[in-house]
């Protein structure tokens, strides 16, 4: 007689004679998130440059697409993708659904890291650049946003582990995602504990070294600017 153990071994071989199906979800949801990424870090610049802008028309139509992304759920932005636009005579595929849901979703947030990192540059360098001759998408382009990137980059990389997170999502519509595998697995199979292990295994391995790139990186911009305001204060000295 097989163990009632949840997480017996049978258990684990007969999850093991299904690896290629985890396989397949794994690689799905991997390249939905690196295009979603993207997607999202072309709408989050756009956005998070207009919310910036001189300009009161894209001020407020950045801050009409954040709010509006931000505060309704993502699981209701898929369902109305997958269900209300297909009532309207678009049906999207679960792929397409999963990039543009997600990366239009996490859009709005990097928008708002985007915009963060803007204001942190020092407005003297956006007045000098305006000095020099430079227009306002000179100054972005050439001044502010290569500057931006060092600041943003560790809430940055916390959003690329939220969104490789939420393509779970996708399972709601049977996205052959690494979820809908595992849910389709444990629900024929009954083998709920190794599916839901393995599939929480490789959604670490994903996110963990993002993780931990964000934590080190941004302790190793603290530690500089300790450095830069141990020297600041020490010239003083050296001075006199």
């Amino acid at each position: 007689m097989r163990s009632t153990n949840p997480f017996a071994l049978w258990r684990w071989e007969s999850l093991l004679e299904n690896s290629s199906d985890f396989g397949a979800g794994f690689i799905r949801t991997l390249l939905v998130a690196v295009l979603a990424l993207l997607l999202a870090l072309v709408i989050g610049v756009v956005v998070g440059t207009m919310s910036t802008a001189k300009g009161r028309l894209p001020r407020a139509v950045a801050r009409i697409y954040v709010e509006m992304f931000q505060n309704i759920p993502l699981l209701i932005q898929i369902f109305f993708m997958y269900n209300g636009l297909a009532m309207a005579g678009l049906v999207l595929s679960e792929f397409t659904i999963g990039v543009v849901g997600v990366g239009i979703y996490h859009g709005a947030y990097i928008a708002e890291v985007v915009r963060a990192g803007i204001l942190a540059v020092p407005k003297g360098q956006e007045e000098a650049a305006y000095s020099e001759g430079f227009n306002y998408i000179q100054t972005m382009r050439y001044v502010i946003l290569p500057q931006m990137v060092k600041i943003i980059l560790p809430p940055l990389t916390n959003q690329a582990v939220n969104l490789i997170k939420n393509t779970s999502v996708l399972a709601i519509i049977a996205g052959a995602d690494l979820m809908y595998v595992a849910d389709s697995y444990a629900s024929s199979s009954l083998n709920y504990g190794p599916a839901y292990a393995v599939a929480g295994l490789l959604y670490f391995l994903l996110c963990f070294p993002l993780a931990t790139f964000a934590r080190k990186y941004e302790q190793k911009l603290k530690d500089n600017d300790s450095v830069v305001v141990n020297v600041v204060v020490d010239i003083p000295e050296v001075m006199e």
